[in-house]
């Protein structure tokens, strides 16, 4: 008995005599050498070129936040590898802030003694430091600097104790600039130099105000600009820079950003804050249930005291609150070992008596208690928990700005900025221009929509327009449908049962108008406490749906009392993941006087929630999809909020089903927190492309995929984890299969080591133990399946912003017209990325409609094309498909397959009092979701 593999022949005696480890080794070499490699008709050793310019639309000149480098340091770069230390405790973790105050010391104590030769080197403030000449010191050799901070008491009491740093500089190499140019000129590829180059900029530009101002990445932050925001925060406004190369230039980025700190306030008035009281005064009561609440809010907050004089200045850092008040908290006292409380201790100590006795203390290190009373917040401590909805309102307000305003914004900041009197850019040669860059654009053609054959195609006027007299292309039946009133006994005004059948009615007759048949016009109605067991109240609201009409209820229409974040999720997570219904949920304050206008929205949502079509375009517009079976995708993660520990990110796929591309499936997965690759992609793309076949007969010969929420610096190990598991998967793993069987055919004996064996060699690093099942799933499509793949980027977290220069070229907000393209001036040299296969191009469309705020472009990046699409071909197709979101009679500013991307999974109740390891406690998160019934996945459910 032998192995034979591409003319390999093993003895089995051999075989059964060696370990797995040898075994895995051995056979994931053969495998892998007998496996031929996923086709790809662009190979990722091509260098692809943008192809050309697009010339659909009409030109306009626009203005852009991008502003000239108008030269670039000519000299080669040194970079130093910079380790700063505390003496007393080597290994603390020192952060951003403080060592870049720890460089500042040392830089001014050198340049006076000359030891850093004159010359002034930038920091990143973690581990790298850059110089326009050497350093005169050994460069073979770490120098070592001892640095002393003066006792101005700005870092907490548990860091630092003493302020003696040592700083260890050492050279890394050089950075040769001269590559820079000839990137940009598109003679050259963006190499390490040209990477290092692009690094060295950005940490230039943002040297000197990081050591003025609060730095928060790319951008910083000064209180001169703020607005206030509830519970104790304030918005502070800041600017963003970032150096980007362009065609034939660098460019500096530069747009106004904002971001949350807490107030610098007596720490009383923050605790009165959070807990929403008017004043101090009002917590004479205590905290009572509300400790665990205020706790939360504060840990971690520095603080100043006032009871030791004006001279001491010391910060500490709350670590949690005390469960007892000052005059029955307890510490030892000196050498002693005498136990007092603290309430006497203040009084016999300072001559204070506390005004607020009944308020727990603060303890900001062992045996270290403060009364609340006598703390006071620093300055400038950014914010980094989730805003609530009135903070996320004050915060729009604060961050919504016209465009002419945020023009006038982004000048202010140049001026602050004041590049042309920055010394560290004076000495490394690079000068800015101060005149935003006026781009070349063009303004693409507005799409015809159609609806129903006995309505009038419509032409949106400014990215909107109106359905008036205007019906659905098809209309969904509704049949069997319930009304259930979620109410709130403490609100004032609630619906009575008269008003809520007067709403339904004027629903139903608005949902006829529209082209929608409702064959039951008087759906049961049911009141209910919003406190109650949601699940059982929706259960018997759709039994009791399934009585009056005696069939499946389709939809379960929820009143809600306000806009309660808890009872909506509620109510979703029951009827997608338990009962399997959709469900529309409207608030009780339209239900008094039903507008027209708000039930025909509605209209809009349930119509595609129960397997409609709203509206459509033309063949003649959107030829890449009428001409041959063409499937779109949309995917992206959604992330736990920041400081949600043991949560697990959720990944959503979504996949059109109609070659008007109006209908989509979707498909979904629970993986790893906060890691943005999704890891069974190829799983979901098989899972979508089998719901296509079942829906249109025929499988898809072209797929173009948006991918939202990937970052530029992700782009590589997208292409090659995404990218492949999209094409790849299905060649490699039926070949793979074939070998597995065959083996096994001769192998009986050793069936589970060769399973071990062949999972542990074939199965993707992120999803080893699903490989079968996805071999399985691949070859079930076809083994031949070959389709043509275009993979395209979308970004939304960018700061390009673009200011009409005519009146005639904006619209009534003072933003860009709907389908502004730029393709030049700001936009990449020639390719997109330094990894392969590099971009086809590289294009923003702006085609945002805003009621007040500057509108945001959207930026798509192409990182595989087989397609062979021109650049008109794919941004005229990708803005007229931002035309057909659905629910909206107005244009969206990502095309919709990238907005579709919906949280598709609900967690269920979990089992949180036992202390559990971070391995574990994220296993039992990813187990307490569940996912949406299969059925309502096949519909616009989360519409």
């Amino acid at each position: 008995l032998i192995f034979w593999a591409n003319d390999i022949v093993i003895p089995a005696f051999l075989v059964v005599r060696r370990s797995v480890d040898v075994l895995h080794d051995l056979f994931g070499t053969i495998f892998h050498t007998a496996l031929p490699a996923p086709h790809f008709s662009k190979m990722s050793t091509e260098n692809v070129k943008r192809p050309g310019l697009g010339c659909l639309g009409r030109e306009i000149n626009i203005r852009s936040n991008f502003f000239e480098v108008q030269s670039l340091p000519s000299a080669d770069i040194y970079h130093y590898d910079v380790t700063i230390l505390n003496d007393v405790t080597p290994l603390m973790k020192i952060p951003p802030s403080l060592n870049r105050r720890i460089w500042q010391q040392f830089e001014d104590e050198k340049l006076n003694a000359r030891v850093l030769g004159r010359f002034r080197p930038i920091y990143d403030g973690r581990k790298n430091a850059y110089s326009p000449k050497a350093l005169p010191f050994d460069e073979n050799d770490a120098a070592v600097f001892d640095v002393v901070l003066p006792e101005d008491g700005d870092a907490p009491l548990s860091e630092i104790s003493p302020k003696k740093f040592k700083i260890n500089i050492r050279k890394v190499g050089d950075i040769i600039m001269a590559e820079l140019p000839e990137f940009l000129e598109a003679k050259l590829g963006l190499t390490d130099n040209c990477l290092n180059a692009i690094m060295v900029l950005d940490v230039l530009i943002r040297h000197k105000p990081s050591m003025l101002y609060a730095p928060v990445g790319r951008s910083f932050f000064t209180d001169r600009r703020k607005g206030w925001l509830p519970n104790g925060s304030e918005v502070w406004q800041g600017y963003h820079q970032s150096a980007r190369p362009a065609v034939g230039k660098m460019m500096i980025n530069v747009d106004v950003s904002a971001t949350v700190f807490y107030e610098e306030i007596p720490l009383i008035d923050m605790v009165a804050k959070i807990l929403n009281y008017n004043r101090r005064d009002d917590l004479r009561d205590g905290f009572g249930e509300e400790w665990g609440k205020v706790e939360k809010a504060i840990k971690s907050l520095r603080i100043t005291v006032d009871h030791r004089g004006d001279n001491f200045r010391r910060k500490f850092q709350i670590f949690k609150l005390t469960k007892t008040t000052p005059d029955k908290t307890f510490f030892e006292t000196g050498d002693t070992g005498v136990r007092q409380d603290v309430a006497s201790y203040f009084r016999k100590t300072y001559n204070r008596r506390l005004n607020f006795p009944m308020l727990p203390c603060v303890v900001v290190q062992k045996n270290n208690y403060l009364p609340i009373e006598v703390c006071h917040v620093v300055k400038g401590q950014r914010c980094l928990r989730k805003l609530n909805r009135a903070q996320t309102k004050e915060m729009i307000n604060f961050t919504c700005q016209p465009p002419d305003m945020r023009a006038n914004l982004i000048k202010e900041g140049i001026d602050l900025l004041n590049y042309r009197e920055n010394d560290y850019l004076k000495h490394f040669g690079l000068t800015v221009g101060t005149e935003m860059a006026i781009v070349k654009a063009r303004v693409l053609e507005t799409p015809t929509l159609s609806y129903h054959s006995s309505s009038r195609d419509v032409v949106p006027d400014g990215g909107a327009w109106n359905l008036r007299n205007t019906k659905v292309a098809t209309g969904a039946v509704l049949g069997s449908w319930a009304v259930i009133h979620f109410r709130d006994p403490r609100s004032r005004r609630s619906p009575t049962i008269r008003q809520l059948e007067v709403f339904i009615r004027e629903m139903v007759q608005i949902f006829h108008t529209t082209g929608l048949n409702v064959v039951n016009r008087e759906p049961p109605i049911r009141q209910v406490s919003h406190n109650g067991n949601i699940e059982e109240i929706l259960k018997e609201g759709w039994f009791e749906a399934a009585r009056t009409a005696k069939a499946q209820p389709q939809l379960l229409m929820c009143v809600l009392p306000d806009t309660d974040v808890n009872l909506y999720a509620q109510i979703k997570r029951v009827t997608d993941t338990v009962i399997g219904v959709s469900s529309q949920c409207v608030q009780a304050v339209h239900t008094f006087e039903p507008k027209k206008q708000y039930c025909a929205n509605v209209c809009l949502k349930v119509n595609l929630k129960l397997g409609g079509m709203n509206s459509f375009l033309n063949r003649d517009q959107i030829p890449f999809i009428a001409e041959q079976p063409t499937i779109l995708f949309g995917a992206d993660v959604t992330h736990p909020a920041p400081g949600t520990v043991n949560k697990p990110s959720i990944a959503a796929v979504c996949g059109s089903m109609d070659s008007r591309a109006s209908r989509y499936s979707a498909s979904i997965r629970v993986q790893e927190g906060r890691v943005e690759i999704i890891s069974d992609l190829a799983e979901m793309v098989v899972e979508i492309l089998k719901t296509f076949y079942q829906q249109c007969g025929q499988k898809p010969r072209r797929i173009l995929f948006y991918r939202d929420g990937v970052s530029e610096r992700q782009f590589q190990i997208v292409r090659e984890e995404e990218i492949r598991a999209v094409r790849g998967m299905c060649h490699q793993s039926s070949h793979a299969f074939s070998i597995f069987l065959l083996c096994r055919r001769h192998l009986r004996v050793l069936d589970l080591l060769s399973l071990l064996i062949f999972r542990c060699t074939f199965t993707p690093r992120r999803s080893r133990l699903n490989f079968v099942y996805d071999a399985a799933a691949c070859t079930s499509l076809d083994p031949n399946y070959n389709p043509t793949i275009t993979f395209v980027i979308v970004q939304k977290r960018h700061h390009a912003r673009f200011f009409p220069m005519r009146k005639q070229d904006a619209d009534r907000t003072g933003n860009c017209l709907p389908g502004t393209v730029v393709e030049t001036t700001i936009t990449h040299p020639f390719e997109f990325d330094f990894c392969e296969p590099l971009p086809l191009c590289t294009f923003i469309l702006n085609y945002e409609f805003s009621m007040e705020c500057t509108s945001r472009p959207c930026h798509y990046h192409v990182l595989h094309d087989e397609n062979n699409f021109t650049p008109d071909s794919l941004q005229d197709l990708t803005y007229k498909l931002c035309y057909l979101y659905g629910r909206a009679t107005r244009a969206v500013s990502i095309v919709p397959p990238g907005t579709f991307h919906t949280t598709n999974f609900h967690e269920s109740e979990a089992d949180t009092s036992t202390e559990v390891s971070d391995q574990e406690a994220q296993n039992r998160a990813i187990a307490s979701y569940r996912q949406v019934k299969p059925d309502l996945r096949k519909v616009m459910y989360f519409m």
